[in-house]
């Protein structure tokens, strides 16, 4: 059976949006690269931002 991590020794990002970090999640595995949002809120509302009013 595999070790277990601690959150604290995951790689860890900024948000684009709000700012805060965010730790690294199994399902980013192969688009950790790409990832630049905490959330679904925070990409969302990225996107509302910057779309013309």
């Amino acid at each position: 059976m595999p070790k277990q991590r601690r959150k604290s020794d995951l790689p860890s990002k900024i948000c684009a949006t709000c700012g805060r970090p965010f730790a690294w999640r199994k399902k980013w595995e192969k688009v950790w690269d790409e990832v630049r949002y905490c959330s679904d809120r925070c990409r969302a509302a990225r996107k509302s931002q910057s779309a013309p009013t």
